[in-house]
């Protein structure tokens, strides 16, 4: 049995951190995996920023309920499921998701959670797993299962690696020229037709 592990973020719907810091007018906010392959210092340094400025849950919710999923994107996905199992494995959280899954068709998705105060300070951050993208492929494979991978950031990595078949899409050129050995696309086409390839190898 194969299953289609993806990325969220940057591959399905545009960065959710980037779009907090335009509409919060804090460009530090707009670092993300692609930037810093620590993901705990990553958000240890996002929640400094939060604290600074007085931001929480709340003001970040608001923002994610008008994020639309990127063009293309749902009719990609449909058709992906159509043909097999597919898995979104993300490091946002649970908090941030839900209207996400609803524009996505609510596809499966195993992600993390955030701490948070009574009122809406974010206070810390659990990751289900220490490797949670790595842990969750080596766990499907462990179950039987074949996985094809894809994303775009250095946290996709691992789970690209450790899959059958595995692509970077949308990713940076700095990215891309460090894993020259890993086939790269921008379109959703070129990215089903590879998987369609690998699902038929």
């Amino acid at each position: 049995m194969n299953i289609v592990c993806l990325d969220l973020e940057g591959v399905l719907v545009p960065e959710i951190w980037i779009a907090f810091a335009e509409e919060s007018g804090i460009p530090a906010l707009a670092r993300t995996t692609r930037d810093e392959p620590d993901y705990d210092k990553l958000m240890a340094y996002r929640l400094d920023i939060l604290r600074e400025h007085g931001l929480g849950l709340a003001e970040i919710q608001r923002v994610i309920a008008g994020i639309e999923p990127l063009p293309g994107a749902r009719g990609f996905l449909d058709s992906l499921r159509a043909r097999t199992q597919v898995v979104i494995i993300s490091d946002t959280f649970t908090q941030f998701a839900r209207p996400l899954m609803e524009k996505l068709g609510w596809p499966t998705l195993f992600c993390n959670e955030l701490d948070a105060s009574a009122d809406g300070t974010v206070t810390g951050w659990r990751m289900r797993t220490p490797n949670s993208k790595l842990d969750t492929v080596r766990a499907l494979q462990s179950a039987g299962c074949q996985t094809i991978a894809a994303g775009d950031s250095h946290n996709d990595l691992a789970m690209i690696r450790a899959s059958k078949a595995g692509f970077l899409f949308r990713s940076t050129e700095a990215i891309k020229a460090e894993n020259p050995d890993l086939p790269a696309f921008d379109r959703y086409d070129d990215l089903l037709a590879a998987i369609e390839a690998a699902l038929e190898a």
